[in-house]
């Protein structure tokens, strides 16, 4: 299998108005944050701004057991842990970790289990968690309750 390696150079300009806050980098990342615009209602920041020498974008995951294939059971809880830990396994397997995350797109069948995925998925991202974009959609293969797509730099 030839592993191919895409580069992506950018220049990102960031204004931020008065009364912004920008916490301390950690590595080259910065949370962003600023009363200026509305409070994050999850697990996740305003903005993460980033020098990055390397990107990966990761693929959709779906909570399905790597070894059976079988979408696990036990509600959104248990899906969202299971989609982590695909992730986690996709990131490890391209040289990087969760710490890595700066981006998430989250996919819910049911946005009443938004507070119940947030609970599940704070658990990975304690310090800085990464931007989110959040929607409901009407279905998600094999019938799963949840699928995360990443986007990790360092």
């Amino acid at each position: 299998m030839k592993v191919r390696r895409f580069f992506v150079i950018s220049t990102c300009a960031a204004f931020i108005s008065g009364g912004a806050a920008v916490s301390a980098p950690r590595g080259e990342k910065q949370v962003i944050n600023t009363p200026n615009a509305p409070a994050a209602i999850g697990p996740y920041s305003q903005a993460i701004k980033i020098k990055a020498k390397e990107t990966m974008y990761l693929a959709g995951q779906l909570p399905a057991d790597p070894v059976t294939g079988v979408i696990v059971a036990g509600g959104i809880e248990n899906q969202t842990h299971q989609v982590m830990r695909n992730l986690i396994a996709v990131l490890q397997a391209g040289g990087m970790s969760i710490d890595d995350v700066v981006m998430a797109q989250v996919y819910l069948k049911d946005l009443n289990d938004f507070a119940a995925f947030n609970a599940a998925y704070a658990t990975y991202f304690r310090d800085g968690p990464p931007a989110r974009a959040t929607v409901q959609v009407a279905r998600i293969p094999r019938d799963a309750l949840v699928e995360i797509a990443l986007v990790a730099a360092e």
